[in-house]
């Protein structure tokens, strides 16, 4: 018996790699003799960095410019050439000070994707020729900005003077010196790992959908979403009509508009994070001959029908004839519904618990439980 585990995170109970350990022990419990292959999966926000190392990249620990100016402490991974930067450990809300409640200080005028460049510039010092950049849980809405210049452009206001870092200080804006950029972004390929298909401004701009996430209030977002259209018609000139036209491309408004930077300015090229993070882990080799692949996420809902982790997973399981279940905190899809996208089976954690603060606060032993449960109707199966 042949099983792989490539689930996402628990959000608030276990991480990818925790999951995954915690459903193996449960599939181990019932069958000894299983062979069982790990490989925690993202979608290319938070945990994309931690599935690279469990892949085989190396981590390279740094300390960058946090989200509000702090030092903070962040790593990228490298395998040969290749480098993954997951925007969310040096620019991510949960690099943003936290209250005595442990929640976010939000700072959405004010954060900066700064640590961002900083990290890309470290893989472009080490010779990486190839950059991945996962996004997702930004705490910023500066355009990406704040990458460019921890990549060395100059952002200046009327009198040649740098503008602070955030977006709200975009609005100043009135030159873009891109001549001190670093000299590795010409000769690099950069993929943008996002989801999202928003414009940078407007009505489906990075301000007005995302940015109330992040702590805008209405008069925030108006203004943010101003100060980005500054920072676009400035960085045309600098750059010419494409760095216009870059900001209606789809994923410009991802990570507030940090998407719209690697576009316009790295030519990246943007792909569903599942898809980088899928191939980065080489699931595709693991489930070849696999009698059984278990995927599964916090909250399995309408937006992971959308491309999140456990679709995406699963696509890979039915193109090679694999029979995918699904394990999740909680669900509020239908059983018609499940079954129509195509998972063998749900286990939903909530199911097993009273409520959902035990089923969070003992996802280890729940998760060991369906492994083991999972494993021992697979063995019935095969003996029947």
């Amino acid at each position: 018996m042949r099983i792989v585990v490539a689930p996402d995170k628990f959000k608030g109970s276990v991480s990818a790699e925790e999951a995954a350990e915690h459903i193996a022990a449960g599939i181990r419990e019932a069958q000894p003799d299983a062979q069982v292959t790990i490989l925690p999966v993202a979608d290319g926000g938070e945990g994309t960095l931690d599935a690279a190392v469990t892949a085989g990249y190396t981590r390279h620990d740094l300390t960058v410019t946090g989200p509000i100016g702090e030092p903070v402490a962040a790593a990228w991974a490298r395998l040969n050439d290749t480098a993954v930067v997951e925007m969310s450990l040096p620019s991510g809300l949960a690099a943003l000070p936290h209250d005595e409640n442990g929640e976010p200080i939000l700072a959405a005028r004010e954060a900066t994707s700064r640590g961002t460049g900083e990290l890309i510039a470290a893989a472009l010092d080490a010779g990486c020729t190839q950059i991945i950049l996962g996004v997702g849980g930004s705490a910023n809405t500066d355009g990406g900005a704040g990458m460019l210049a921890g990549l060395g452009a100059r952002l200046l206001d009327d009198r040649g003077n740098e503008i602070p870092d955030g977006g709200a200080a975009l609005a100043q804006l009135a030159s873009v010196d891109v001549s001190g950029l670093h000299p590795g972004i010409s000769s690099a390929q950069f993929v943008l790992a996002a989801d999202v298909d928003n414009p940078l401004t407007g009505e489906r701009g990075a301000a007005a959908v995302f940015g109330p996430q992040k702590g805008a209030s209405e008069q925030d977002v108006s203004e943010l979403d101003a100060a980005l259209g500054t920072f676009r018609d400035v960085l045309a000139e600098a750059l010419g009509a494409s760095a216009r036209s870059a900001a209606e491309a789809p994923g410009a408004g991802a990570a507030g508009g940090v998407g719209y930077a690697a576009l316009a300015v790295l030519n990246a090229t943007r792909r569903p994070g599942i898809d980088v993070v899928l191939d980065l882990v080489n699931l595709d080799d693991a489930v070849t001959g696999a009698d059984l692949l278990i995927t599964g996420e916090g909250s399995l809902d309408e937006q992971s029908l959308g491309g999140k982790t456990p679709v995406g997973v699963l696509k890979v399981g039915q193109a090679h004839g694999v029979p995918v279940i699904a394990v999740c905190g909680r669900t509020t899809l239908d059983r018609e519904t499940l079954e129509a996208t195509g998972f063998r089976a749900t286990h939903a954690l909530s199911d097993l618990a009273p409520d959902a603060q035990t089923s969070m606060r003992e996802a280890p032993r729940l998760l060991r439980e369906v492994g083991h449960t999972v494993a021992s109707e697979l063995a019935q199966t095969s003996n029947g």
